[in-house]
């Protein structure tokens, strides 16, 4: 029996191919404008909650906004907070501006004051924080006359917007430090808000303060909180003449106003300012010794380095370790001081050491020269995870993240496309934000590719990733 091959048609093989191409375009198509369409529609979704939603609803859509630290509905907010009286809405608004100290709400929160009869509390209480927060200087005068009424209910949020209010101008400090004093001297703020009061006197930041304030941390009869926020104030003015009075509670016997006293010098420089700071890092008080560790930290004392390095080798308080690597970090970082690096180098590499002493360090070692270090954290990075050390890797990778690296930036793209290749979420997140943080264009084919993701965290990132980096996509 003879075999004959069978044979296609040339016609018919043309159209099988034509078929074929036609069918991968659209497949093509599809990837390319499915997830386009599906932001479209999350944007259409959240633009009809905005206008029709249930107050749950509504926060359920701003704490989403928050997660993506998403500014595009800023607009419709402010817009939707000048028209409704929701107290649960009106809160939700106030607070999402507030933690971004965001502008455009502040005729809104004012109204809210002058008319807070009709108000709920709540939603009084947050559009006084909310103009502390964005430091409204044309409103200090709103939140005087709410004081002036002595409705005890707003008077903690308030003293401590005023002051924040304040700092808006030299001219507005100095008017409300003096409103405040005359307010603690001759009203009643009552003993829970003494210490509020002191606070805003300290946030206005005006000298106007600083003779009440010394008087108040120098007198051993007033009680120890009020002499703590006073020497707080006094160092977030920074006013020499304030030196004197913290001084005066270095030696005392209270540790709690000890501890204050040595945390309250970083502002101010001298013999005297040094010797004392040095000396607490021998204080049996851990809160005087992470102070001393703070102060060294704010100074830039390079005479502090051998105390620095022998409490963040041999504390028995975690705390205390923590704060000495930090201030460790910024002296090197602020001094070019090589033997501070490589204390803070010699902390990394051990690897007996305790997890946060090694990731504290290598966050230093990144503040202090990103270039320098970049591949001995690689090294480690990996090695956690060959290791398992799960929370090790993850924090490394998050200060690997975070890194910007001036200069040759090979080592981060192969890094960077390593993990937008091939990496988990977790790292494919991360991997865009690596791109982002440090420019990296030339991953422009990696950032695409990610825009279809799936995963919806992922596809997000990616487009903001391309936005930053100005790569062309099929949305812009």
């Amino acid at each position: 029996m003879k075999y004959e091959k069978s044979k296609i048609k040339q016609p018919e093989f043309n159209r099988a191919v034509q078929k074929f191409c036609v069918t991968m375009w659209l497949l093509f198509f599809l990837l390319l404008i499915v997830p386009a369409y599906s932001q479209q529609n999350i944007e259409a979704s959240r633009l009809a909650t905005l206008k029709y939603g249930t107050e749950t609803e509504l926060a359920s859509l701003i704490q989403s906004l928050r997660n993506e630290n998403a500014d595009y509905l800023d607009g419709e907010l402010i817009i939707l907070a000048g028209a409704t009286r929701n107290q649960q809405i009106l809160s939700g608004v106030f607070g999402f501006f507030s933690a971004r100290e965001k502008s455009g709400l502040e005729e809104r929160a004012i109204r809210a004051i002058e008319g807070r009869d009709d108000e709920a509390n709540e939603t009084v209480l947050s559009a006084v924080d909310y103009l502390g927060r964005v430091k409204a200087g044309n409103a200090i005068h709103v939140i005087m006359e709410l004081l002036d009424n002595g409705e005890r209910r707003f008077m903690n949020n308030a003293f401590r917007a005023l002051g924040r209010a304040g700092s808006a101008s030299s001219e507005l400090a100095d008017e409300t430090a003096d409103y405040l004093a005359d307010y603690y001297n001759y009203r009643d703020p009552g003993d829970e808000n003494r210490s509020e009061v002191i606070n805003a006197m300290g946030a206005t930041g005006s000298a106007n303060a600083v003779p009440l304030l010394t008087e108040i941390a120098s007198n051993t009869d007033a009680r120890f909180p009020l002499r703590i926020a006073a020497m707080n104030a006094l160092s977030q003015i920074g006013d020499p003449r304030g030196l004197e009075a913290i001084l005066s509670c270095v030696n005392t016997n209270d540790p709690n106003v000890r501890a204050a006293a040595v945390a309250a010098l970083g502002p101010f420089s001298g013999d005297e300012v040094d010797k004392a700071i040095l000396d607490g890092f021998r204080d049996s008080n851990y809160r005087t010794r992470i102070a001393s560790a703070q102060a060294s930290r704010a100074r830039i004392l390079v005479d502090a380095i051998p105390y620095l390095q022998f409490r963040a080798e041999r504390d028995d308080t975690p705390n205390v370790k923590d704060e000495a690597i930090r201030a460790l970090g910024e002296i090197a970082a602020a001094t070019a001081n090589d033997e501070a690096a490589q204390i803070i180098y010699g902390l990394f590499s051990e690897r007996r050491n305790a997890e946060r002493v090694r990731l504290i360090s290598a966050e230093m070692l990144m503040k202090i020269s990103a270039g320098n270090y970049f591949s001995k954290l690689i090294e480690e990075l990996d090695d956690s995870k060959r290791r398992n050390q799960t929370n090790l890797y993850n924090g490394f990778l998050k200060i690997v993240s975070e890194a910007k690296i001036e200069g040759d930036t090979a080592e981060m793209e192969s890094l960077t496309r390593r993990f937008l290749q091939n990496g988990s979420v977790l790292e494919k997140l991360y991997g865009l934000e690596m791109a982002a943080n440090n420019n990296l264009s030339s991953l422009s084919a990696e950032v695409k590719v990610l825009l279809n993701d799936r995963n919806e965290s992922i596809a997000r990132r990616a487009r903001q990733t391309a936005e930053r980096l100005g790569i062309e996509t099929e949305n812009s």
